[in-house]
């Protein structure tokens, strides 16, 4: 069934068309019925499947059908993100889709001036893209009302919930109208969280796609054992042996992160990095130039792992292997996209051994390990471009700084 002969509005329609979105993909296909009958919907879905169209689709539908000709613009759908980059994608898709519609979409993020934001606000919007803590601020400021949303949307419900939002999304409840549509969409999502998300939401609809494969089949991996003080040699040779491919390297922390950027630039390879301790427009811009191609190699924590997508990402690198399993499945799924194929590499030390067998364990399948002969490792270690001896010492300083952070992380819990 296409679009076309979908009973939504004819500007979504044109929108779709213009961007090349002829048939729903399974997500979509079996959410989209249920959203606009307004049903409760709990979705779960391989990365890269369209879940932000499924439910921006019928999100705008729904708007549309509420709203008489002449009226003040008020918000009607509010999306809840984990994270400051997905915020912004989504309000970038309802934007897109919604282009011909004359509705209005707002992100609002930390990590910005406020008063543009609030600007933004007085002019009116039906549809408020936000994350928890400067949503908040803004409602106790009373610049956001959001005592007449008719639906809510949690994306990455299941990171939302881990995360501890799970008493921001009570207290966002408490100012909606006792009744709503709430919509749960995420890629993965265990017991627990189930069960949080159940008292959440009224008979919802449950939607799962492929679940006893959390990965896209678009997807090939590969794992390669690689002692720690050795891994960035096989990065340096991998990026140049792919000049062309845009890469997302993932490692555990901030301080890896700029690490790992200062090896590769030492060797004269241009990386940009992507974490949680930058500024939000430096992280905009990174996304941007990522996105347009002007930069082919991002090295980034997990804070990139969540719901982002990003055109093209061909080699998924786990620099550093995930903390947690379920991670693994969020990082992988910035490749292999769509219908386009992508690589997941990992470098596996021995101290990180324990965690592939729980991600595989995860996957319900091995993960194929790329043989290296001791001759072809000599031979990465030799070929590096970086003679300055430096290197090793920095990374056994960073190597310190990261068991310092797993530390305080085990003082907190």
């Amino acid at each position: 069934m296409k679009f076309e002969h979908y009973t939504i509005a004819p500007e979504i329609k044109k929108s779709l068309a213009e961007s090349g979105f002829l048939r729903p993909t399974d997500i979509q296909y079996k959410s989209i019925p249920p959203i606009l009958a307004g049903e409760d919907v709990l979705a779960i879905a391989q990365t890269g499947t369209g879940k932000t169209a499924a439910f921006v689709i019928p999100v705008l539908d729904i708007i549309l059908n509420l709203r008489p000709d002449h009226y003040i613009p008020d918000i009607k759908c509010l999306v809840m993100a984990p994270t400051r980059e997905l915020a912004i994608q989504i309000s970038e898709v309802f934007t897109k889709i919604g282009k011909y519609t004359r509705l209005k979409t707002i992100c609002i993020t930390g990590g910005l001036e406020q008063d543009p934001q609030i600007a933004e606000l007085t002019k009116g919007a039906e549809i408020l893209v936000a994350t928890p803590g400067r949503m908040f601020d803004l409602i106790y400021q009373k610049h956001i009302k959001i005592t007449n949303v008719e639906i809510l949307v949690l994306d990455e419900a299941d990171r939302m919930l881990d995360l501890g939002f799970l008493r921001d999304i009570d207290d966002v409840k408490k100012f909606l109208p006792k009744k709503h549509q709430t919509l749960f969409f995420s890629a993965t999502i265990n017991e627990k969280i189930k069960d949080l998300a159940y008292s959440l939401v009224r008979n919802p609809i449950r939607i799962q796609i492929s679940p006893k494969d959390p990965v896209s089949k678009n997807v090939t991996h590969s794992v390669a054992f690689i002692s720690m003080d050795d891994k960035r040699f096989f990065l340096e040779r991998l990026i140049n042996e792919n000049p062309d491919k845009k890469i997302l390297v993932f490692v555990r922390t901030q301080v890896r992160a700029e690490r790992v950027h200062s090896a590769m630039e030492r060797v004269g390879i241009k990386t940009l990095t992507m974490h949680g301790g930058k500024e939000q427009e430096d992280r905009t811009n990174v996304m941007n130039e990522f996105k347009t191609g002007s930069a082919k190699v991002v090295i980034a924590t997990d804070i990139s792992a969540r719901g982002i997508d990003i055109p093209e990402v061909e080699y998924v690198v786990n620099y550093d292997m995930p903390e947690v399993a379920e991670n693994y499945v969020h990082r992988v799924g910035r490749t292999g996209r769509g219908v386009s194929k992508g690589f997941a590499v990992s470098f596996c030390s021995i101290e990180e051994k324990e965690i592939l067998e729980e991600i595989e364990t995860f996957l319900t399948k091995e993960i194929k390990v790329m043989e290296i002969k001791k001759d072809d490792y000599n031979t990465t270690l030799a070929i590096t471009e970086d003679t300055n001896d430096n290197w090793k010492a920095l990374l056994k300083e960073a190597e310190k700084e990261d068991q310092e952070y797993k530390n305080k992380k085990k003082k907190k819990k």
